[in-house]
């Protein structure tokens, strides 16, 4: 199919070279009837010898006049007609891009949606697990063997939940004391209890609630980007139950992440010109098609208040977005779907 803006392009190129030779004529034809009047003037001055130049010069006045009268009319009707089709040709173009503007945001819609989905999960998988009895065990017992026995039950669940990087069992006083992969993270013994998610978790009113944190670059996990889930853990399981600690659980949310802005529905040519992110209620880069500026980049994405809509910038380039919809009872965190995409 053709490029309908290389036909816009060669639209307006045709009037540039359309309205350049036009011009040139009418130079070219200015000379020539200055020529004419001074033919009839040495012929006027050279008397009879010089009637059979007046002619020709009569002739050649005549014809100058004619291509005056022929290039403005081609002026006119030529200019005018091209103005008309530049015209029709930039407001086509004018359309596509606004169609394309939209179907990306609606892409990004689609893509945060998806984020959104998968996180919905994560909020009711922390909280179901708070409750399971080995978990509860672990810091009610206070014992190695309940702990064992916990790490044993988290290990479990890893092993069917491929999505998360470690669940830890967390006492009050901020200690982990359990976690799934013990070999591959040494973290019990450490003390977390200034860390946020924490203190929001042994917060929390109900075993209905829960904590949703932005992603982090977390040390203890190798340095691994994960987006963290916690929740109180109560005694006996119960909704209301006392406060024993706390259940953390880290999303593995880099190699999701990348799955879901890297499958974004483009066709090859528009991948070429194209990046697909989610940013976080700060505008940082959380994920990117192109793996740039992850968790150091601040997008400056231009909103004016609306939820989903797309902008063009200086240099052409269409924006599009979409902030987070939420899912169920995950409210989202102010984050947003973006697809920058150049112009062909």
């Amino acid at each position: 199919m053709s490029n309908p803006q290389a036909i816009v392009d060669l639209t307006h190129e045709v009037k540039r070279l359309a309205t350049s030779k036009i011009s040139d004529i009418n130079d070219i034809n200015r000379e020539t009837t200055f020529l004419a009047l001074n033919a009839l003037i040495e012929a006027a001055r050279a008397g009879n010898a010089g009637k059979g130049f007046a002619v020709v010069a009569n002739q050649v006045k005549h014809v100058s006049k004619r291509i005056s009268e022929i290039t403005t009319d081609l002026n006119k009707d030529l200019a005018g007609s091209l103005a008309t089709l530049t015209q029709l040709g930039d407001s086509m173009i004018e359309r596509l891009r606004s169609h394309d503007g939209q179907r990306c945001a609606d892409l990004a819609l689609n893509m945060i949606d998806v984020i959104d989905r998968n996180l919905y999960e994560r909020s009711c998988d922390v909280r179901w697990w708070a409750t399971d009895s080995s978990v509860v065990a672990c810091l009610a017992a206070g014992d190695t063997v309940s702990a064992e026995h916990a790490c044993e039950r988290l290990s479990v669940i890893l092993n069917s939940y491929t999505v998360y990087r470690d669940l830890w069992i967390v006492d009050a006083r901020g200690v982990v004391v359990a976690n799934g992969r013990p070999g591959l993270y040494p973290v019990r013994g450490q003390n977390v209890s200034g860390a946020e998610w924490f203190k929001a978790a042994m917060k929390t009113k109900s075993g209905a609630e829960y904590v949703a944190s932005d992603v982090e670059t977390l040390g203890a996990l190798r340095h691994a980007q994960v987006a963290t889930y916690s929740t109180a853990i109560r005694e006996g399981g119960h909704a209301n139950g006392r406060v024993l600690g706390a259940l953390v659980i880290f999303f593995d949310w880099a190699p999701q992440a990348s799955a879901v802005v890297k499958g974004v529905r483009l066709s090859a040519e528009e991948w070429a010109r194209s990046r697909c992110m989610i940013v976080d209620s700060s505008f940082r880069v959380i994920a990117a098609s192109d793996e740039k500026g992850l968790l150091s980049e601040r997008f400056r994405l231009q909103t004016d208040g609306r939820q989903t809509g797309f902008y063009r910038t200086t240099d052409g380039t269409i924006v599009s977005f979409a902030a987070t919809p939420g899912y169920e009872t995950y409210r989202g965190l102010g984050w947003y779907g973006v697809i920058c995409q150049r112009p062909a």
